[in-house]
């Protein structure tokens, strides 16, 4: 297994960290840009060619082999292809194969780890990061912070920050290291994940090496968890143990691991009500649902309330959780009609700009948002909590104001541990593939602008090699388009599909029905 499938991702991941020496987030204070083939790949237009090359490669080489693994484990059983002695251990050395060369590489696909770095030198001058940017810190700049945080208070929760402080305490003043300490974080995030998610399939009859595959094996957490070693990924990893946790009946200790998430990211919030409702039993009633909001929500505040306090930042994180949304994309849907409306009347000449439409679309966005969000938690009826909580976080990102890749990897991992349609599946794995190449397009730190010419040609070779790999062979196509070989993560036993079925929220039936869990 690890020769058909490892090696091929393992070769498209060394391209990755070869490509990153050229085109990476590498802080000017570092003496890695001094070594003479980075140089040689950063100095000169061939060299940033060939490394963009190596991206575009590299990303393709791992797509393919994703999906020629997911085939495979998808094949009927009868099939010469299927992988029935696949496990969660073997596709975790798959993993594991796949993500080994990027552990030395320079951020790629983002830089955001420079400024979780920044953010710990603000904490540790003594200065607040809720009420401040980091231009506070000297040579803020040469750190390879994104100058959109000079003057924009940190988002981050205050357990994320504690580690942040860590991180700069322990680097010092070498943000290159700093990068590579907070890739480990988020290995450590992607680990939950290979932990829980296969434990959370299981409970809901979809069988844990598929889970895997689609959860956490995808292309997107190789290049946003482990090449651009995002924070989400903590915060992604503590969510699924924390409902995993609750639907082991272990509620408290869910709400717990809920709390260190949102302690990261405030947006893991999101998932609190649904551990509550796991508190209350699947056959609940009104009164003990209530009673299990507010036993989680306890032990989550105190549990949040601690992280503050140990990081000396009170509550300055509710002011700060609009930073994101001063981010304006494409990807968001309410941005995008806002900013396609403002355009089209400041083009008529009835407004200025377009600030007024998107932030009425954005407005818009959000209350639906909110709506959806009430009515998932208020009426669970006939889905797991689990998969309400999946569809809350797409919600929130469809509808918000503001859309990285990264944010599919949110819920991703619950919908693979829920199941899927064979038609949702293909859909899901066509958005994968959609957002590897935008990644591909947005790989090089020389250059910001989408729209710039060269940027431009790169969008269309990224095209070209996302649609060669998805149709280059029988088995990407089936698994793509559709066929008999593609069938969804679905329970297919009756063991499985009795454990589904016992994962749904039923509320209480009769009035002399009570908790059952």
């Amino acid at each position: 297994m690890l020769a058909r499938y490892g090696l091929p991702g393992f070769a498209g991941s060394l391209m990755l960290t070869i490509g990153a020496f050229g085109v990476g987030w590498l802080p000017l204070k570092t003496g890695v840009v001094e070594i003479v083939y980075v140089e040689a790949l950063r100095g000169t237009t061939l060299g940033t060619l060939m490394s963009r090359a190596l991206i575009f490669v590299g990303v393709a080489l791992l797509l393919q082999a994703w999906l020629m693994l997911g085939h495979d484990l998808l094949a009927d059983r009868d099939d010469p292809h299927a992988l029935v002695t696949a496990t969660p251990a073997s596709m975790t050395a798959v993993l594991v194969v796949w993500c080994a060369p990027l552990l030395i590489a320079p951020p790629l696909f983002s830089r955001d780890v420079y400024s979780y770095f920044a953010q710990g030198r603000v904490l540790d001058m003594g200065a607040d990061p809720y009420s401040t940017g980091v231009s506070v810190v000297d040579g803020w700049f040469q750190d390879g912070v994104d100058p959109m945080w000079a003057e924009t208070p940190t988002p981050y929760g205050p357990f994320f920050l504690l580690i942040s402080l860590g991180v700069a305490n322990f680097a010092t003043d070498q943000p290159a290291l700093a990068a590579l300490v907070f890739r480990v974080i988020a290995l450590i995030g992607v680990a939950l994940l290979v932990a829980y998610v296969p434990r959370l399939a299981f409970l809901h009859g979809i069988n844990p090496a598929r889970a895997l595959w689609l959860g956490v094996l995808n292309p997107l957490v190789v290049m946003h968890f482990v090449a651009g070693a995002h924070n989400d990924a903590l915060m992604a990893g503590l969510v699924v143990m924390g409902l995993c946790l609750g639907a082991e009946r272990h509620a408290a200790w869910g709400s717990a691991a809920i709390a260190l998430a949102a302690s990261i990211k405030p947006i893991a919030f999101l998932a609190l009500p649904f551990v509550g409702l796991q508190w209350a039993g699947l056959r609940s009633g009104w009164w003990q649902r209530i009673r299990g909001w507010l036993l989680a929500g306890l032990v989550a505040g105190a549990v949040f309330l601690a992280t503050a306090l140990l990081a000396g930042v009170g509550f300055g994180w509710i002011s700060a959780l609009s930073a994101p949304g001063e981010v304006r994309t494409w990807l968001s849907p309410p941005t995008a009609i806002g900013m396609i409306v403002g355009g089209a009347t400041t083009w008529l000449g009835l407004t200025i700009d377009n600030n007024m439409a998107v932030a009425i679309a954005r407005i818009i966005g959000a209350l639906a948002g909110v709506g959806v969000v009430l009515w998932l938690i208020l009426r669970p009826e006939g889905r797991s909590p689990v998969r309400g909580c999946a569809l809350a976080f797409v919600a929130v990102v469809v509808l918000g104001p503001a859309f990285q890749p990264w944010y599919l990897l949110w819920f991703l991992p619950l919908f693979a541990a829920t199941g899927l349609t064979s038609t949702q599946l293909r859909w899901v794995i066509v958005l994968i593939a959609g957002f590897s190449l935008h990644g591909m397009a947005e790989s090089s730190s020389t250059s910001d602008n989408l729209f710039e010419f060269s940027d431009g040609l790169a969008i269309l070779a990224a095209f070209a090699v996302v649609g060669l790999v998805l149709l280059v062979s029988p088995r990407e196509r089936r698994l793509v388009l559709g066929g008999p070989l593609s069938h969804g993560l679905v329970p297919v036993d009756a063991p499985a599909r009795a454990r589904a079925e016992q994962a749904v929220f039923r509320g209480r039936i009769g009035p002399q029905e009570g908790r059952t869990e």
